[in-house]
């Protein structure tokens, strides 16, 4: 069974930065695309970045130049890089995984960003 464990969510003041984590278990072959979203309260869930195996990222224009993407596929991990943060970035974000084989897509549990004064 695949598990995803997410981290690095928190309390930041605005310009701040935080760094999330989601590492991949369970017996995993091959894993093509990773990915973080993000849903702000009465919002729907929106596409954040995604990365694949190949390392070409995919970036919302809201985060463009302040966010980076990466992976450690060794250990099948996404990192999320969230720099100068502002309000609107406070949101419960997701980890997102898309098997290569067998064909499959997982959701992380969520973590909370919250960016305040």
């Amino acid at each position: 069974q695949v598990q995803l464990v997410e981290s690095g969510g928190g309390l930041v003041q605005p310009g701040g930065s935080l760094r999330l984590s989601c590492a991949a278990s369970g017996g995993i072959r091959s894993i093509n695309i990773m990915g973080w979203y993000r849903q702000a309260p009465g919002k729907q869930r929106e596409l954040v970045a995604t990365i694949t195996s190949g390392g070409m990222t995919n970036y919302a224009d809201s985060v463009k130049g302040r966010f980076t993407i990466s992976r450690d596929n060794a250990k099948n991990t996404v990192y999320l890089q969230m720099n100068s943060l502002k309000s609107e970035d406070t949101a419960v974000y997701y980890c997102n995984v898309k098997l290569a084989w067998p064909i499959a897509t997982y959701w992380g549990q969520g973590t909370q960003v919250t960016v305040s004064s």
